[in-house]
């Protein structure tokens, strides 16, 4: 007994959790549709090359920070002046330089001078709504990437777009604002481990863009937590919140499709690609970076596929209990009518009715009724319709 109280008080909580889930999910997460369109209004009759910024409004200086590191020694220089930031490291070194922030036209421009990196490379840094793509200049290798975070308060994706430049023995990572999922890239640097400081600037875009196709994973499994929730309120509590919430993840699940979709052909560009600036032996490593972006995109189209079912589960949810409110309301004006029939009967005004000059007609019409409601009741519960 005991257990099934506690199991009945777990699934309330439960319940609990999954209709706040659903209801912050449902109501308070900003629109998909505005996520998905890109704003490029600002752009409209500009020649091609022109250095507009297009996203969020960001108003903070844009921050360099460097890396400059080799096998046996690093140096890590946070808020570097561009001047000592954009330069190619003395041979034997490796440098990893972070802007963070493209919204000034002055600063990106400065550094495409300096890297000699064409304008229309500038211009696709500036316009942070770029689809994921792989660009070969032979001199350099552009990449475009969407690095994915979770918004726990509103249960939604924020889409960040990492733009970065390869040369021989440099990389420059474009972001658009303070915070990233680099972390363990950095760490990794810091102390030396792994093959990240023995094997150059290559296998560190690739460590970049790693990072980033593993913090997929990391949302995917909120999604399942959250997808978990809307399972569980379907089936116990189906509300018109409910439809809001799985039709708004439905959104984040397009969202993160856009993103990670176009990434396999990037992946598969560098790995297959002819360019000197990535070794024999990170391609290696950029196949099982790929088969990770194929699993990515499996989930994607499993939860999509699971939310849909969702969907179609809610509506027969919400039919059934209809239609269990019909069954008995049918069933009760069933048994009512031939009650309804006999009252109607003895309750007209006539004179001459016989049955009414004889005392025992109240208990036998009271009798019959009775009899005849048990019977109907009877037959009902025989047929397993209550």
């Amino acid at each position: 007994m005991n257990v099934g109280l506690n199991t009945a008080q777990e699934i309330a909580s439960k319940g609990t959790r999954a209709v706040k889930s659903a209801l912050k999910l449902g109501i308070t997460a900003p629109t998909t549709v505005r996520r998905l369109i890109s704003p490029v209004s600002k752009k409209a009759g500009l020649p091609p090359g022109s250095l507009v910024h297009v996203g969020p409004e960001n108003k903070e200086p844009i921050r360099i920070d460097v890396f400059d590191f080799a096998a046996e020694a690093i140096e890590e220089r946070d808020d570097v002046s561009l001047e000592d930031a954009i330069v190619f490291p003395e041979k034997g070194k490796s440098r990893w330089v972070n802007v963070v922030g493209v919204h000034d036209p002055a600063v990106i421009e400065s550094i495409g001078q300096k890297l000699e990196v064409h304008s229309l490379v500038l211009e696709d840094i500036m316009h942070t709504e770029q689809r994921p793509k792989m660009e070969d200049h032979e001199r350099y290798l552009y990449v475009v990437l969407r690095m994915l975070q979770f918004n726990d308060e509103h249960q939604a994706v924020e889409s960040e777009q990492i733009s970065l430049l390869l040369f021989d023995n440099l990389v420059v990572s474009f972001q658009e604002a303070p915070g990233d999922v680099f972390d363990s890239v950095r760490e990794r640097l810091r102390l030396g481990r792994g093959k990240l400081r023995k094997n150059g600037v290559d296998y560190l875009k690739y460590a970049l863009m790693d990072a980033i196709v593993d913090h997929y994973f990391v949302i995917l499994e909120r999604f399942g937590e959250v997808t978990e929730d809307l399972e569980l309120l379907v089936l116990r509590q189906p509300r018109p919140e409910t439809v809001r919430a799985i039709q708004r993840l439905k959104g984040e699940m397009i969202l993160m499709r856009k993103s990670v979709w176009p990434l396999r052909e990037v992946i598969s560009g560098l790995e297959r690609g002819e360019s000197k600036l990535i070794k024999k032996e990170t391609r290696l490593y950029l196949r099982d970076l790929y088969d990770h972006s194929i699993q990515v995109i499996d989930a994607v189209e499993t939860f999509r596929d699971v939310l849909s079912v969702l969907m179609d589960l809610y509506l027969s949810s919400v039919s059934n209990r209809m239609n269990n409110v019909m069954k008995t309301l049918t069933v009760i004006a069933t048994i009512f009518m031939p009650l309804t029939l006999l009252t109607g009967i003895y309750g007209m005004n006539f004179q001459y009715m016989p049955e009414l000059a004889w005392k025992y007609s109240y208990p036998v019409l009271m009798g019959i009724m009775v009899a005849v409601a048990g019977g109907l009741a009877l037959f009902f519960k025989k047929k397993g319709w209550f």
